[in-house]
């Protein structure tokens, strides 16, 4: 993607089926379950580098013995940060005690972060928040064992201001209104009733209250305790959770916005955002790695049992489509599939842009998260021209000679690696005419890869805002003097903010908005904007359950290709030589290539939940105020 956005988080969970001892045995140290987390942490590094958090719990500890650790970081490697603190820490233990190398058990009861039970999280620090206290995982502490919560997701809520008033309601007092934190007191006080309801029952059975641990820790309901303290989430999410005795979850919500995946055999069970690092982390087949189905929790129990349990009733899936198209890893089987049918799907109207003239077009991509999709488009245009060969080789028939013969098949796809990033370069200057002099440079150009009669085709994978392609992109592709530059977008038009954990918030941002603004000031057509506007008032009530997304009439009277074509005036710099078009992936195309990832609010504005239209209107009233802040 040429516009960075901050999005999303990577959550990671291991639950060791076996005693410490067997992975020191088979495996060679009983520090498995932490070096497969950094494995994990760092195969999620995508999706979040500003901060990252590591929590374990160790099982059937003795009273006074410490039995969970938390270690979280925002510095500018988090996860290595973390794990040479942890690394550190075991190190110093065993260089002091030598004789102890073998000694698993004095190793769990001496040295914190090993056990049974880890968690570990990636995250961008998003509206400005980076500091420490916003990394997850996020404790809630109690000298009861079964009170213990730590908390870690993938997710944001739309609501928060009616989950924060809900809590108020059942005579908590949050220490700060934050989705996070919201969620995790809702949890906890639903822990909390459990436990002392169990407790209780469990006295008048006649056991001792040293007696009712164990017991509560076996009776303890975590699907019934989901059920009611998720009961008005409304957002997207991929929520873990560890109990300080040993329990532990994953749910997913009702829509399937966000993602998760898991993976269990006789030995270990695994949770995580993404699926290709189960399978590279532990090694195992795309068909053993399981997707957490919407609405539904994996929980696994202190005892090692696991069960599948449904939270939620599903709604109609939404999972993100975004998540196909860049945030997740490529390496996926079905994603890199999708990417590159992307590519395939906008070949068409790539050749209508070139007038079939592929002899002088030149294809390249944006690196690097494009590349994939480059693939796709590349494998179509070599099928167009064996069609092309094809129909010629059959006209000529036998009067064909050796060198016509040579002449049709030596016709292929010019492709070229024309742009290059250059990723250790920093725009450290903050004033404004030295930064934009700076960014212009980030990327590089393969000089004498493109002729001046040549049209130059690079593909991105999105355009959001637009602003590199205009500040540097353009600029340094239009210093190879081609005739025509068509900048290809593999996902739709952005038009609409995301609500359920990406950083895109503002709609003026997105140049789609800026385009069909400048669209309505053409046509004369302004007025609408403050109808819209007044609309938008109406429906942005926390307590609207039925709000309607009145953001759609703004782009409603221009076609796909108006606003498009606007796009591509708006992005041209100034003085630029080469004509430039921008081309997009159509909705029918996304649908096409991600069939079971339909959540397309992004572009189309239908969203999955209530808060999502709250949350658009919202916006749309921000932008007509001029406020510059978030909608949710």
């Amino acid at each position: 993607m040429s516009d960075p956005i901050k999005h999303e988080c990577g959550i990671s969970l291991i639950r060791l089926l076996k005693p410490l001892e067997y992975y020191k045995e088979k495996y060679g140290t009983a520090f498995y379950g932490v070096n497969k987390m950094y494995l994990m942490m760092e195969k999620q590094h995508n999706r979040g580098q500003d901060g990252a958090g590591f929590a374990s719990i160790k099982m059937d500890m003795q009273p006074g013995e410490r039995y969970m650790s938390r270690v979280r970081s925002a510095e500018q490697q988090p996860i290595q940060d973390i794990f040479a603190q942890i690394n550190n820490r075991i190190n110093t233990a065993l260089t002091e005690n030598p004789e102890r190398e073998n000694d698993v058990a004095w190793q769990k009861k001496n040295i914190p972060y090993i056990g049974e039970l880890l968690m570990g999280h990636v995250r961008y620090g998003t509206f400005g928040k980076n500091s420490i206290e916003s990394v997850h995982p996020f404790l809630r502490q109690n000298n009861w064992m079964h009170r213990n919560l730590i908390v870690a997701g993938n997710f944001n809520m739309t609501n928060v201001d009616e989950l924060f008033g809900n809590l108020i309601e059942l005579g908590q007092h949050p220490k700060e209104k934050a989705d996070t934190v919201t969620v995790m007191e809702k949890i906890g006080h639903f822990l909390d009733d459990a436990v002392a309801k169990l407790y209780k029952q469990i006295k008048k059975e006649g056991y001792t209250k040293r007696e009712a641990s164990a017991l509560i820790a076996e009776r303890l309901n975590v699907a019934k305790i989901l059920r009611k303290a998720s009961k008005n989430w409304d957002g997207g999410y991929a929520m873990s959770g560890l109990i300080g005795h040993g329990d532990a979850f994953v749910m997913r919500d009702p829509a399937g916005i966000r993602p998760a995946y898991y993976y269990q055999d006789d030995e270990v069970v695994v949770v995580a955002s993404e699926r290709p690092v189960i399978q590279t982390v532990f090694n195992v087949n795309f068909d053993d790695v399981k997707e957490l189905d919407p609405g539904h929790a994996i929980i696994i129990k202190k005892s090692g049992s696991s069960a599948l349990k449904q939270i939620l009733e599903p709604t109609e899936r939404k999972a993100c489509s975004f998540e196909r198209i860049y945030f997740s890893r490529g390496s996926d089987k079905e994603i890199y599939q999708e990417r590159k049918l992307l590519g395939k799907l906008v070949f068409p109207e790539i050749l209508k842009s070139i007038d079939n003239d592929l002899e002088n077009t030149v294809f390249s991509y944006i690196p690097n998260t494009a590349e994939t999709s480059f693939f796709g488009m590349v494998k179509e245009a070599q099928n167009y021209l064996n069609k092309k060969k094809e129909e010629q080789i059959l006209a000529l028939g036998s009067k064909m000679t050796s060198e016509e013969l040579h002449n049709i098949l030596n016709i292929r796809p010019r492709i070229e690696k024309v742009a290059i990033k250059d990723a250790k370069l920093r725009t450290f200057i903050t004033q404004d005419s030295s930064r934009d002099d700076l960014v212009t440079h980030v990327y590089d150009i393969s000089y004498g890869s493109v002729k001046p009669t040549d049209n130059l085709v690079i593909i991105d994978d999105s355009i959001v805002r637009g602003t590199t392609l205009k500040r540097s992109i353009l600029k340094i592709l239009d210093r190879l003097s081609p005739k025509k530059i068509v900048v290809v977008s593999s996902a739709p038009q952005i038009r609409y903010p995301d609500c359920y954990g990406i950083d895109m918030a503002r709609l003026e941002d997105f140049v789609a908005f800026r385009a069909a603004l400048a669209l309505h000031e053409e046509h004369g057509t302004t007025h609408k904007i403050k109808e819209i506007y007044e609309k938008c008032l109406t429906q942005t009530d926390p307590s609207n359950k039925n709000a309607v997304n009145y953001v759609q009439e703004f782009y409603a009277p221009f076609s796909a290709k108006q606003i498009s074509k606007k796009i591509g005036e708006i992005l041209s710099p100034e003085g630029i030589n080469a004509e430039v078009e921008i081309i997009y992936q159509t909705i029918e195309g996304l649908h096409s290539a991600c069939p079971k990832n339909l959540g397309d609010w992004y572009f189309t504005g239908n969203y999955p939940t209530p808060g999502g239209n709250r949350v658009v209107n919202k916006a749309f009233v921000n932008f007509f105020e001029g406020k510059n802040e978030r909608a949710y």
